[in-house]
Formats: structure tokens, sequence, C-alpha cells
């Protein structure tokens, strides 16, 4: 009875979500507390909701000054460069442009943290799409596959996890699968590559001047038109300063510099820019990436002091520190809602017992005939049930399960744990991935409609990872 509760709970969350009926925040909360209801355990409802927000309070904290970190380090400037060279490659090409999110989001994978990786790629991107009208669900889609397939990093957390619930060595496990995890991050390339020739066939391609004079030309007609048509001299001056430029309405004069900057959506003129402690910020980052990776502090107290320190040097008034936080406070406010929303719906799905039972069935019915195959059938399974749960409840609570039936058979932990890695790519926009909603917070984009439209690509990647580290003889 729990697993069919368990499997009907979790179905109505996602199509009332994908359909819109409900908010991610709503639904996140309100429908397991009722169906802790149906499970007859509607009295211990305040205990599981406690248990579940002390379990993901430290995320929180972590995604709330993480926010407020890597926004400070956006308003000063410290991204700027990474932005103007992608620019550089991308220009207007909205191919380009997905390909380049696709590379923005696997570079900045490598220091482990979804989040993060959500935030710079979101700000180094969304301006492009708006400008060109691309579909943001392709950029959400994009980075969250690619950082799906990063996120097998040793220092990411599931390699880590898998290691430590059956008891392997980290490097034994994520070294021999570097080959498969290549192939998976070329599939999501080619699968970028596809999705913008679809946006350049629908759009099509201009220069960044084009982009620009169009705008500026729109600009211009409104001012014009709320002035009235060769209106005096006062109306030309309002049309210059709608345009931007010196009373000509036009881009002819731009220098490409000067446009790049103007099409980023990054002020460069901005009055938040810290060009003198550019090396003090880039230096901080570093070190608190480094301290990450190296595990010196809970990730959580890092960010804590790292955005303590990063509003203390470079916004050393109180005004403009209340400035700062207050342009972040509606990310950070949205983020730490959705992650202690989230924090009902695992918490009923871990206190009523939903989740072993629903782990136990999958496992059970296993035939026997796929024993020999056990590697596989993890492999194939790592993909619903990392959705459907949390990593440390697929890592610590079925993998050793599944590593203890493989066993009988003569299936090896090694390469069970490595097939227990290919669901990541689709896990990367589980409801239950507190990063999730950083993305799609940012990106301003529904969660539904980033649901709807990735996990058909993120599945399919997977499968690319599984398909590789069976012919590579990995798993």
């Amino acid at each position: 009875m729990l697993t069919i509760l368990g499997f009907a709970m979790i179905a109505t969350f996602l199509v009332l979500i994908m359909m819109k009926k409900m908010s991610p925040i709503a639904a996140l909360v309100l429908i397991p507390a009722l169906f802790c209801v149906f499970v007859g355990k509607g009295a211990k409802l305040g205990d599981y909701v406690i248990e579940g927000v002390g379990n993901l309070a430290p995320t929180a904290a972590m995604l709330m000054f993480a926010i407020v970190y890597f926004g400070v380090m956006i308003d000063v400037g410290l991204f700027d460069p990474i932005v103007r060279g992608i620019l550089r490659f991308c220009k207007a090409d909205p191919l380009r442009i997905v390909v380049g999110t696709a590379v923005l989001a696997a570079i900045v994978s490598l220091d482990g943290d979804g989040s993060t990786t959500f935030m710079i790629t979101v700000s180094a991107m969304y301006p492009l799409y708006k400008r060109l009208k691309m579909s943001l669900v392709v950029m959400t889609g994009v980075a969250a596959t690619a950082n799906g397939v990063m996120n097998t990093l040793p220092w990411g957390g599931p390699t880590a996890r898998a290691a430590t619930a059956l008891k392997l060595d980290a490097g034994d496990i994520f070294v021999p699968m570097i080959p498969a995890l290549a192939v998976g991050l070329l599939f999501v390339l080619v699968l970028a590559y596809v999705l913008g020739l679809r946006e350049r066939k629908r759009l099509g391609v201009l220069t960044l001047d084009e982009v620009l004079t169009e705008e500026k030309e729109q600009e211009s007609e409104t001012v014009l038109v709320g002035a009235g048509v060769g209106g005096s001299g006062d109306d030309k001056v309002r049309t210059a300063k709608a345009t931007g430029g010196s009373g000509s309405g036009t881009d002819a004069d731009a220098t490409p510099d000067e446009a790049d900057d103007d099409f980023k959506g990054l002020d460069p003129n901005r009055p938040t820019l810290r060009p003198k402690l550019y090396w003090f910020n880039a230096a901080l980052t570093v070190l608190l990436l480094t301290a990450m990776i190296m595990e010196w502090l809970p990730i959580p107290v890092l960010f804590i002091l790292g955005a303590a320190l990063a509003l203390t040097v470079n916004f050393p008034h109180m005004k403009d520190q209340r400035a700062r936080l207050a342009a972040h406070a509606d990310n950070v406010l949205n983020v730490a809602g959705m992650v202690f929303a989230a924090a009902v719906f695992t918490g009923v799905l871990q206190g009523t017992g939903m989740v072993d039972h629903m782990a136990k069935w999958l496992v059970g019915v296993i035939p026997d005939a796929m024993g020999p195959h056990m590697a596989l059938v993890t492999g194939i399974l790592s993909l619903p049930l990392t959705y459907f749960m949390s990593n440390d409840g697929f890592y610590f609570g079925v993998l050793p399960v599944l590593a203890e039936a493989g066993a009988a058979h003569g299936v090896t932990s090694l390469e069970i744990a490595r097939a227990s890695l290919v669901g990541q790519p689709l896990h990367m926009s589980s409801p239950l991935v507190p990063a999730v909603y950083v993305l799609v917070g940012m990106a301003k984009v529904e969660f539904g409609d980033h649901t709807r439209f990735v996990v058909k690509w993120a599945a399919l990647t997977s499968l690319v990872v599984l398909g590789a580290g069976i012919l590579f003889g990995i798993i």
C-alpha cells in the first residue's frame, strides 16, 4: 500500500506542476501533507516536516549565501571577462549561444556545486536569450544536463556517496568511468548543436549591430509616438537618450567592443563595478572553491564567511550593503522557499516509509535471470530512482541492496557503483534537487515547462553514458 501511495504522490505532484494547476511550492507542501493523512500518519506530519527541514537546513543556508556571494561577484564585475569571451564566440547566432551554454555550464561545473554553476551560467547567458527571443527552456535544459554529467566528479557528491555506501575508493569508481562520461558530455554538446540549429532556423542569424539597431529603432519609435513624429529638437534629444546614441539614433559609430558591452546585458559603467578589487575577488573565489573541494570547512560555513567578506570589502558602507542584499532578495527568498517546501515532500516520503517500500518493490521485481546483468539493471534503475528520491536515499538505501544482489551472481561492487552514476543527468532536474530551483528561478522559467522539456533529453543522455560504459567494458 505504501508503495502505491508513494508512486501516486510523486505522479500527482509531477502532473499538477506540469499542467500548471499548482505552483511548485504549494505542490511540494500540500500534496505530501494530504498523502500523509491518507497513509494514516497525519498526527506525525509535524515530526516528519521538522526532520525534513533539519536535514535540508544546511542546504538552504548554503544556497542563500551562495546566491548573495555570486550575486555580489556578478555585481562587481568578476565574471564580465567570461561573459565577453562567450559573447565573442556566440555573437548573435542562436546555434553558437546554445553550444556556448553547454560549454560554460560544463566548465563551471568543475567546482562540484550545481547551484553556483546555474547562477554563473544563467547570469552570463540570460541576456543573450532574452535579446534574441530564444527559448529559455533550451538554456535551462542544456545547462542542467551538462551539469548532470559533470556532477559525477568525485567531489560532486554521487561518487563519494557510492564509495562510502559500498566501502570503495572513489578514484576506483570514477577514473574508469571517464571515457563513458566523456561520451556523455560529447552527446550533450551534440544535443546543444541540434537544439541550437533548431533555434537558428526559427529565429535566423543576426549580427550584434543588427540586434542592437533593431532594438534601438523600436525604442526610438516608442519615444517618437509618445512625443509626436516630426517634433521639436527636444524630441530628438529624448530619442538620442532612449537609443543611447549621441543624437543619431543609430549604432553606426559604435565600436565592436561597445556593441559587445551593450549586448551582453551587463552595463560596463554600472556603479557596482570594483575594477581595483578584481584580483582580490578572483583570489577570494578561487580560495572559496579550493576550500570546497578540499573540504576545509562545511560548504554552508564557507559561503556564509565568503558572502560576509565579499560584502564588507567591496561595499564597506552599510547603505551599499543593504542595497546589494535587497537586489538579490528575490532570488534568495524564492530558492529558500523551494528548499524548505521540498523538506515537507522528502520528510513525508522518508518518514512514512514510502521511499523504502518503493525501493524494495523495484528491487523485488527484478527477475532472477537478470542477476548476472545487475550492473545494467542498476544503471537503468538509477534513472527513475535518482529522479524520484534524493541521492542520499538512493546511494545509502538502495545501492547496497543492488550490490548484494549483484554479488550473489558474481557482479563486482565496482561495476554496480559505476552503473549507479549514469542517472545523474536526469537527477539534476529532479524536483527534489534544490539547485534546479536556482536554475529555473533565475531564468524565470516555470518548473513544469522545464520538466516537460528536459526529461526526455536528460534520460537519453543517461542512457548514452550507460551504453558507452557497457561498450567500453566499464560496466
